[in-house]
């Protein structure tokens, strides 16, 4: 949905593809120590990714409560989803739309960097079948889907850096 916060991913659970919406929402904190929410996926990561926005990006979370949301109840704990979740904690906070039409996917290390991930070739595919123009994913793979046969562009990243500049609206 064309939503501050929404960020739609490329999930893999043992070979299949599913794609899950992540929301994020960003809200100034009344608590001494700001409040962390997660549903759907590990609060590690996210206080994790978190701390990476910060230090990267220059984000000043440490005021805000932070919720995070894998609609529909879906419950996925893969690395590959830690871009999408980046994207729709940076895209609350900023309140501004990632493009609705994109489907995101990458670990994110901690200098930043975007690292690659299992079974690119399946996720791109599952975003091309169902209607998707873009794919934003780890530059790593993008060789693996560069001879593959479809109507989605693709857009490799190494760093969060280049990430926001490139795809925030």
């Amino acid at each position: 949905s064309e939503l501050a916060g929404s960020v739609v991913t490329a999930a893999v659970e043992g070979t299949r593809p599913f794609l899950v919406e992540v929301q994020a929402l960003c809200a100034h904190s009344s608590f001494v120590s700001p409040k962390r929410g997660c549903s759907g996926t590990d609060a590690g990561r996210l206080a994790m990714l978190i701390a990476i926005l910060e230090k990267k990006l220059g984000l000043m979370l440490a005021d805000q409560d932070v919720y995070l949301n894998l609609a529909g109840g879906i419950r996925v704990v893969e690395p590959a989803t830690d871009l999408a979740i980046a994207l729709a904690v940076f895209s609350s906070f900023r309140n501004s739309v990632v493009d609705p039409g994109m489907v995101v996917f990458g670990e994110v290390g901690l200098t930043g960097e975007i690292r690659g991930v299992s079974n690119p070739e399946a996720r791109v595919k599952e975003a091309a079948k169902l209607g998707f123009r873009t794919c934003l994913m780890p530059r790593a793979n993008v060789p693996r889907v560069a001879s593959m046969e479809r109507d989605i562009m693709i857009c490799g990243v190494s760093t969060l850096e280049e990430v926001v500049d490139r795809m925030i609206a």
